[in-house]
């Protein structure tokens, strides 16, 4: 069947599809809540389409994957048409699994399920994974809903978008300080517009009502912050740094994330200025797209003599972790680590 739909893609089918649903489903994507939405749209169509009987099955590598072809093998005493619905929480099956919806595949593509609707939901799967011969055949025989990824800079037109819907707007100003409270909580997001459907009308809301009403439910996570920091973005880094302490993340972990991004980028300089070939050090340390971008933009930013001085900082910071007092530095670890993105966010050549 080969055939690829977004979110918005799915909807407009299932306005459209009358009684032609496709007789498989592939939903796979990191963002839980639209996967949640896409699932339930699919069924709430199959229900409108008389498939009234429902079979949940979560599996894993483990799991007795003989009851997913059985199921599709039980006759309803009344003739109901039935709707399977699969979940694959990890996207590996194993040996078995693989097997099994290979096999399920092949129903769906001879047309020997006719009374069965198949939905199996999936995380976004990898470049190896998504070429395994399981996920060939799915993907071949079913239709692939393809759930994006949310990042930052995409948030404010999505909660524009959601609020669209329920008949309010805000200004492009508010949509970005409300991204920057629910960033990375698409769940967060939802509740927090719903709750902006409930307490005002439909119609432009203000800055000063949205700030009373939404909460700071902000979650990041340590590459949120070396990202932040390689694009020289210093209120936003501090921003997730105060979050992750907040949230009780271990400074070893944070300090690792920021150290190790400044010593590959120490490295990197140091070859820069050698007339080095920078590119085959980053394929050694298998960095590749944004995040090479990130690095490049950054050398082209900093002084590289500022790359020891940052180096030095870090390893001092670890000291201070450890309890040991260093001359010239704040006792607080995480202040100095402030300092430290700091440093690497604001410098700039002169």
């Amino acid at each position: 069947m080969r055939r690829r739909l977004d979110p918005d893609g799915l909807h407009q089918h299932l306005q459209h599809a009358g009684a032609t649903l496709a007789p498989l489903y592939v939903v796979t994507g990191d963002e839980s809540l639209l996967v949640i939405e896409a699932l339930d749209a699919l069924r709430a169509a199959a229900a409108a389409q008389g498939y009234t009987e429902r079979s949940r099955i979560v599996l894993d590598a483990r799991s007795d994957w003989s009851a997913v072809l059985g199921a599709t093998q039980n006759v309803s005493l009344f003739g109901d048409r039935k709707l399977l619905d699969l979940s694959l929480p990890s996207g590996k099956p194993g040996r078995t699994g693989g097997e099994t919806l290979e096999a399920l595949a092949a129903k769906v593509r001879d047309d020997e399920l006719p009374d069965t609707l198949v939905t199996l939901s999936l995380p976004r799967l990898d470049r190896a994974t998504r070429s395994s011969k399981w996920a060939t055949a799915l993907f071949e025989a079913g239709t692939v809903v393809e759930v994006p990824s949310v990042d930052r800079n995409a948030l404010p037109h999505w909660i524009g978008q959601r609020l669209a819907r329920q008949g309010q707007t805000l200004d492009a100003d508010t949509l970005a300080w409300m991204a920057d409270k629910v960033e990375g909580n698409l769940l967060a997001a939802f509740q927090e517009i719903q709750k902006l459907g409930l307490l005002y009308p439909p119609g432009p809301i203000s800055g000063d009502d949205v700030r009373r009403a939404v909460l700071d439910v902000a979650r990041y996570d340590v590459f949120d912050l070396r990202d932040a920091m390689l694009a020289g973005q210093p209120e936003r880094a501090l921003a997730i740094l105060r979050g992750l302490r907040g949230e009780g993340e271990a400074l070893p972990l944070v300090l690792w994330a920021v150290g190790d991004e400044i010593r590959l980028l120490a490295r990197l300089a140091a070859l820069q200025a050698a007339g080095g070939d920078m590119g085959a050090v980053l394929r050694r340390n298998r960095v590749f797209g944004p995040r090479e971008q990130g690095l490049r933009r950054t050398l082209a930013r900093v002084a590289p003599r500022a790359w020891p001085a940052a180096v030095q900082h870090a390893h001092d910071i670890d000291r201070l972790a450890k309890g040991l007092k260093v001359p010239g530095l704040l006792d607080d670890p995480w202040e100095e680590l402030a300092r430290l993105i700091l440093r690497i966010t604001l410098d700039k050549k002169t």
